[in-house]
């Protein structure tokens, strides 16, 4: 435990590890107000790709928490990133209309119609999910693009369970073209490295939070960090004994990790 009190860089998943839906874990504020208190840092660092991070600060208002632009690392900003150095024509955004802005406003040239000069499709977690847009994605898969997607998501928690995220609509398009998509988000230690970069700490001070060992952890260990596995979201202790990318250290929830830091 004294590897852990030495960390102070959080870097924190949202969705089943700090709430659920619009529900704030318990433990939470107590947990985020520890970090400042030690002089550290937190970043939200999500592979959703369906709010743009003024809803996200939206959200954590609501829920009491003041957030600010430069606490949050989402999927779409590492994927713009991407997109930025590609240099395409023009890209097809498949996902909600605040992910489509969120292109533009990098100043990428993005459609949400299918027409031409389209040489890349980029797809997000879209939550206004539409069957045109399955049909598009099929019709333009048929040619040689670029086929891009923020994260590899099987599912996203809510309060009554799970809904299909990027992940399985990808599997969606692939059983129908036979195409899969490069994922960007986590698990791509990218996601991590760009996150240390942006807070100025060391990676050796940080550490990754999360309820997903297929993203979340293995993007700390593919990024060489320490790892953190909460048992409030997805993920299980069947599926740790499963998997190859092994947490560091493992806890009930968020409150559980706090009251560690504190004794």
């Amino acid at each position: 435990m004294s590897a852990l009190k030495q960390k102070k860089l959080f870097l924190l998943d949202m969705d089943g590890t700090i709430y659920l839906d619009n529900d704030l874990f318990d433990g939470t504020v107590e947990f985020l107000d520890y970090v400042k208190s030690i002089g550290g840092k937190y970043i939200f660092l999500t592979n959703n790709s369906s709010k743009s991070v003024d809803k996200y600060i939206e959200k954590m208002e609501k829920m009491g928490i003041n957030a600010t632009e430069d606490e949050f690392f989402t999927s779409t900003n590492a994927t713009t990133l991407y997109l930025q150095k590609k240099n395409y024509n023009k890209i097809y955004a498949f996902g909600t209309k605040s992910f489509v802005e969120q292109l533009k406003d990098a100043g990428l040239n993005v459609t949400t119609e299918r027409e031409e000069g389209i040489d890349c499709l980029c797809m997000g977690f879209d939550t206004e999910l539409a069957f045109k847009k399955l049909e598009d994605a099929c019709i333009l898969l048929r040619d040689d693009i670029d086929y891009i997607a923020t994260n590899p998501d099987w599912v996203c928690p809510t309060w009554y369970g799970s809904v299909p995220d990027c992940g399985s609509i990808a599997q969606i398009l692939c059983t129908a073209t036979g195409k899969s998509p490069k994922f960007i988000g986590k698990p791509e230690p990218d996601m991590a490295h760009l996150a240390i970069a942006k807070s100025g700490f060391k990676s050796e001070e940080a550490v990754l939070i999360g309820d997903r060992l297929y993203t979340d952890i293995a993007c700390g260990v593919n990024a060489g960090i320490s790892t953190i596995f909460v048992l409030s979201g997805e993920g299980t202790m069947e599926d740790v004994e499963k998997s190859e990318k092994k947490p560091e250290f493992i806890y009930e929830n968020i409150r559980k990790v706090y009251d560690d830091l504190v004794k």
